[in-house]
């Protein structure tokens, strides 16, 4: 009996290690087909992720809003190989300042200057274009009559600029200066959280107009006194624009007028300028239902100048 005990206890001793040592053979297999995978991660996965930088966009948005409403777009500059740099413009935001409230668009544009320094001395080698929606299209245009801008800016985009915005009662442009003077943070009507119809897709309204950074109320008296004011400065100075540029305009927008971008076509000196006035199209181009055929010409122009 103590043998037969003994042949029990060595066979499962015996069990026992060969247990532990296919174990321990299951562990490295799997260790290596870790490896394995990390390998194919890290050769065949990892140079898509980190693909090179082609060019650097700079994007301002429109009035009212802010530049994280541009995420989707900025994405798809992403994925054709450009790095972008949002600007909030004073008083939208996460700026500083009354809500919707600008004192002076040159700040926004003497903003902007810097900004571009700041971006370009981060990327030396790459070039750099500029993006502006309505007001922001034309802040734009207005930093790059300056000739040092236009050294460091390789090309802008702009999508249904102030340049000229629709015709109001012609007693509001003789009273604005007075009132932005008297009464400059005045609103003439209560907010409307509806707001203005600047798209044709109705969630992208809903969006736009439930965004807590989106302001809803009435324009402010000052801030609508600067818009005239660079709009009536641009109209000026269409001439001097010489820097490479595409234009895109709704025709039926109902906010800036696309008589405007079509003055500036042809009034720019810019060797390379192009236009689109896109039919039936109201403000928000990138909001519309055709954003993404609207986002992949915007894409091809700058990849075209590269």
């Amino acid at each position: 009996m103590a043998n037969r005990a003994d042949d029990m206890a060595t066979l499962m001793l015996t069990s026992g290690a060969s247990g532990r040592i296919n174990a321990l053979l299951s562990l490295r297999v799997l260790r290596s087909l870790w490896r394995l995978v990390g390998a194919f991660f890290l050769f065949f996965l990892l140079p898509f992720r980190g693909r090179p930088r082609r060019g650097v966009v700079v994007l301002l948005h429109g009035l009212n809003e802010h530049s994280g409403r541009y995420n989707d777009f900025a994405k798809k500059l992403n994925a054709n190989g450009f790095k972008v740099y949002g600007l909030d413009w004073i008083g939208h935001g996460g700026s500083d300042g009354l809500h919707a409230y600008v004192h002076s668009l040159d700040y926004a544009v003497s903003d902007l200057k810097l900004f571009l320094d700041k971006v370009v001395a981060e990327n030396p080698a790459l070039p750099c274009f500029c993006f502006g929606h309505s007001t922001g299209g034309a802040i734009v245009l207005k930093a790059n009559l300056d000739p040092k801008v236009q050294q460091r800016v390789a090309g802008i985009v702009l999508t249904s600029p102030a340049v000229a915005v629709q015709p109001s009662h012609p007693i509001i442009a003789v009273l604005a200066p007075v009132f932005s003077l008297l009464l400059p943070r005045f609103q003439f009507r209560a907010a409307n959280k509806e707001g203005t119809v600047v798209s044709r897709d109705p969630q992208a309204l809903v969006a736009k107009y439930s965004d807590p950074l989106v302001f809803t109320g009435s324009i402010r008296v000052r801030t609508g006194y600067e818009i005239l004011r660079i709009t009536t400065y641009l109209q000026q100075n269409l001439s001097r624009v010489n820097v490479p540029f595409f234009v895109l305009h709704g025709t039926d927008d109902s906010v800036t007028d696309p008589g405007g971008s079509r003055r500036l076509y042809e009034e720019a000196s810019s060797a390379d300028k192009t236009i689109e006035l896109c039919r039936g199209l109201l403000h928000d181009l990138l909001f519309e239902p055709e954003k993404e055929e609207v986002g992949d010409k915007i894409v091809a122009w700058f990849k075209d100048r590269l």
